[in-house]
């Protein structure tokens, strides 16, 4: 089974490609923004921080920043799964080329990541999309990321984040925060990958989507087919964009309880994303509100 089936995207874009007033904050490394599988018109940066374009496309920084956003927005029908592809891309990369020249993973401080959070809310984005780690699994409350996340409440920005490829049990300031979609890595025969952290937080409001064997855009030519959390939380990001560009009058607490079913859970591990069934459900409510 493909990773778009896994999750049952197919259906949701037949029925939507995007919208371009739906904007996606990417947090991440840049992006080979002129890439000819990429519909380079709809991405931009926001000025004065790290640039949002690659300045060396080889660098790790550069491939995982192009690898992210084509699942989100590459044009669709290549290598790609291109969820969203006239939904907007603000790219706010949390980790230069530079720093991450030596480095297999990104990362991020605390005060970057809370920092990145409220520049993409005040540019505009919808939804955030944090496929960098903020390190192992800790206790430790982080107030400015805490803050940051409820500043993505109060303005309904929904923030999707990767849970980690520790492999093993936790969570971080990130994952904890009820506001946030901590995502898990799932494999092609629906189980969790053994390398994707686990938690109570991602079984009380996460959700699991394709983490191995997903194949995106590289930054210097051919496909690349890689595996992990941020990947899988790339997913859970478009299909929300996708909700939102098919029903745009709801709200960022109706998309949530959508994309989640409503439902409060014991276990550590939790549901695969069900794409389809969440805009059923958000249609219902929709159609609702409209006979009320």
């Amino acid at each position: 089974m493909s990773p778009l089936e896994l999750i049952g995207l197919p259906a949701l874009m037949a029925v939507t490609s995007g919208r371009r007033e739906i904007v996606i904050g990417l947090l991440d490394g840049p992006v080979a923004i002129d890439h000819s599988d990429l519909v380079s018109e709809s991405i931009r940066g926001i000025p004065g921080g790290v640039p949002g374009r690659c300045a060396e496309a080889s660098s790790s920084a550069c491939q995982h920043g192009t690898f992210v956003a084509g699942i989100l927005t590459a044009r669709r029908g290549l290598s790609a799964p291109g969820i969203c592809p006239d939904c907007s891309l603000l790219v706010r990369p949390i980790f230069s080329e530079a720093a991450a020249k030596d480095e297999l993973l990104p990362s991020a401080t605390p005060a970057q990541l809370a920092t990145a959070i409220g520049d993409c809310i005040d540019a505009g984005a919808r939804v955030v999309n944090l496929s960098a780690a903020m390190g192992q699994p800790s206790t430790r409350a982080e107030p400015e990321v805490h803050d940051a996340l409820d500043y993505a409440a109060r303005k309904g920005v929904i923030v999707v984040a990767a849970a980690g490829n520790q492999g093993t049990l936790g969570s971080s300031a990130i994952t904890r925060h009820p506001w946030v979609l901590p995502v898990v890595g799932y494999g092609g025969d629906g189980r969790p990958l053994v390398q994707s952290n686990l938690g109570r937080s991602m079984g009380r409001h996460g959700l699991g989507a394709p983490g191995e064997e997903v194949t995106s855009l590289s930054s210097t030519g051919e496909p690349l087919t890689l595996a992990g959390t941020s990947f899988a939380a790339a997913f859970v990001t478009g299909a929300i964009a996708l909700l939102w560009s098919a029903v745009p009058g709801a709200t960022a607490v109706e998309v949530k309880y959508a994309i989640c079913y409503g439902r409060r859970r014991a276990s550590v591990v939790p549901p695969l994303l069900d794409a389809w069934g969440a805009y059923q459900m958000l249609s219902a409510t929709q159609a609702r509100r409209v006979t009320a």
